[in-house]
């Protein structure tokens, strides 16, 4: 196996053709992580969700990072963005911010499942839209070398406690 650092347009270029990333968020020291779709446009991800669990821990603590990845166990790429949670709220400021999300939401048919649908015997809860903000993007891609061994060994340290 052969892995290789992305460049920063790899790395847009994988988050322009991926519309399902895994959302990490924190609150008082608690990581959760769930999938989410998103859409690229510029610096932002655009996203939307119903308002639980994840938009109240990112209104708490904006800081997030989203990891996408494609590929098999021979040949896969992964990008992991660190952003800041922004939300898009129903106010004049944010209505260009809206407009660009919703462009980029009805590019994909039934763009509104299946963030919006309700758990099972649940009252349907309204739906917030948000970006996150891409402070910082990194990526590797990982490829079969022709030339390595084919079986490869855990080294006998491995794992010990030092």
């Amino acid at each position: 196996m052969v892995i290789h650092e992305m460049t920063a347009q790899e790395c847009r270029a994988m988050l322009a053709r991926s519309n399902i990333a895994r959302l990490a968020c924190a609150h008082d020291n608690q990581p959760y992580i769930i999938p989410t779709h998103v859409h690229l446009d510029h610096e932002f991800l655009y996203s939307f969700a119903t308002k639980g669990q994840k938009i109240d821990w990112m209104r708490h603590n904006p800081l997030v990072c989203l990891e996408i990845d494609e590929g098999s166990s021979n040949q896969w790429a992964s990008v992991v963005v660190f952003g800041h949670y922004e939300e898009l709220p129903h106010r004049p400021e944010y209505q260009d911010s809206r407009r660009i999300a919703l462009q980029l939401f009805e590019k994909h048919p039934m763009w509104w499942q299946p963030a919006t649908v309700p758990l099972a015997g649940q009252a349907q809860r309204a739906a917030v839209a948000f970006r996150i903000r891409i402070d910082r993007v990194t990526g590797r891609r990982g490829s079969n070398d022709p030339v390595e061994a084919p079986l490869q060994r855990i080294p006998p340290d491995a794992g010990r406690q030092g």
